[in-house]
């Protein structure tokens, strides 16, 4: 054999030991960098008291509709305070375990990351010393419990710490949870979220382990609270039915400053990941505005870097439906965008406008006002659509159709007419003038 014969066997034979090893790490899911971008949560199932009384208990399928429409994230919420006992050693029961291991194995045999949690703890809420050992005792069964599970599975400490949860008292039971944890995890991803609410604006406050490079820090986003919860039965008083969000810059503003909080947070912290673990509009919102929120809402998080889980899958909030067997589509597109299909957004002040839809690119899209002047004094009356192009077809003074060559926004802007007003007022200053001549003259 010639030394070149013999460095080209040598090479080959690197070559072949790398793939191998390659195709070793991928299949045992060792080595191998999980990252979430986009995510939804299983709601309503097992944060319920009991599975299935809120309306969802959670099928197998569903992971891989989850899996197979864009998705690579999946958050199971958890009530565990509910199947522990409520002495010492907090045991919790056997067979909800293996419902939760059901679900979790499932969940990745899709090849999803898979967060649990523990969730609508409310006992701790109200009096946290009284809970503390009972809480740190559930993660100490669970992490080591789930000690030996793939790093796609994510342990989240505790859903929206809130009420005499404060953030001093909270930053002091969850240093000691990480604690806890780390022993029989000690490079699993944690999930972290602030007092009051897992809001952006409780993130000052969140104290976490600064060695520990496994950290992620989530906050929820429902603003504006009275578009998102509109008409929800557990907001007492629940906000008024009728909050459209139209997307004006005021609107998007509020957002994408909250945003841009969190991401300050991030900078001043190290660059600590963040993750948008809840975010959703309830059903009693319009389905428009839902889609307009949710799409933008995602978009800002994106851009921003911020990976971010739906609220939620099948219930209140749900982009699936479970009784229809089918994704609600436009909230699905709003998530995750299709190839070649947009959203076009028709919004007016006054009246009622159709066409606000998603359209496949290179069609026209109708927008249509069902009225071009309201009001009986001083009218609104329809001056122009804004945000038309070139392309765009003017069918009538209340119709056009816009070609969709991306997102696209038309808007119908109005001006007030007093041409009555007026008149009516000229008729009154005619008659009064004409009886206080006839007066004088008598």
């Amino acid at each position: 054999m010639t030394k070149r014969e013999l460095s080209c066997t040598i090479l080959t034979l690197i070559m072949f030991l790398s793939l191998t090893c390659n195709t070793t790490s991928m299949t045992t899911g060792k080595g191998t960098e999980h990252k979430m971008y986009r995510g939804i949560n299983l709601g309503n199932a097992l944060e319920a008291p009991k599975e299935g009384q809120w309306g969802v208990i959670i099928k197998d399928e569903y992971f891989r509709i989850i899996g197979e429409s864009g998705f690579d994230t999946v958050r199971i919420p958890i009530r565990w305070s509910a199947h522990a006992e409520d002495d010492p050693p907090y045991k919790i029961d056997d067979e909800f375990f293996r419902r939760v291991d059901w679900v979790v194995n499932k969940s990745l045999e899709q090849g999803l990351i898979t967060i649990i949690n523990i969730h609508h703890y409310e006992e701790i809420m109200q009096d946290p010393a009284g809970h503390k050992m009972r809480f740190l005792a559930l993660w100490s069964q669970i992490s080591e419990h789930y000690r030996d599970y793939p790093e796609n599975l994510y342990f989240e400490l505790l859903n929206e710490p809130h009420g005499r949860l404060t953030g001093k008292v909270w930053n002091e039971i969850l240093a000691e949870a990480i604690r806890i944890i780390r022993a029989a995890n000690p490079s699993r991803k944690i999930i972290v979220g602030p007092a009051n609410w897992n809001g952006i604006n409780g993130l000052d406050s969140l104290i976490i382990p600064e060695n520990d490079k496994n950290i992620i820090v989530t906050f929820h986003f429902y603003a504006p609270f009275e578009f998102t919860h509109q008409g929800a039965e557990w907001v007492h008083p629940p906000p008024p039915v009728g909050k459209e969000w139209l997307g004006t810059e005021t609107e998007r503003r509020q957002i994408t400053s909250l945003l841009d909080t969190a991401v300050k947070w991030s900078k001043e912290h190290g660059n600590i990941p963040l993750f948008l673990g809840e975010f959703g509009a309830y059903w009693k919102a319009d389905m428009n505005s839902r889609v307009r929120w949710t799409y933008f809402v995602a978009r800002e998080a994106e851009r921003r870097g911020i990976p971010w889980c739906y609220w939620e899958f099948c219930a209140g909030f749900g982009a699936y439906d479970p009784k229809e067997r089918k994704w609600r589509e436009p909230l699905l597109y709003a998530l995750i965008p299709k190839p070649n299909k947009h959203f076009v957004s028709a919004i007016t002040d006054y009246g009622n406008i159709t066409g606000t839809g998603w359209y496949d690119e290179g069609t026209y899209a109708t927008i249509k006002l069902d009225k071009t002047a309201m009001g009986f004094l001083v009218r609104n009356v329809l001056d122009h659509f804004e945000g038309l192009k070139s392309k765009d077809k003017i069918i009538d003074e209340r119709t056009v159709q816009i070609y969709v060559d991306g997102p696209r926004e038309v808007r119908a802007v109005w001006r007030k007419e007093c041409t009555q007003l007026m008149l009516i007022v000229i008729a009154a200053c005619i008659s009064i003038g004409t009886l206080l001549f006839i007066l004088k003259r008598r």
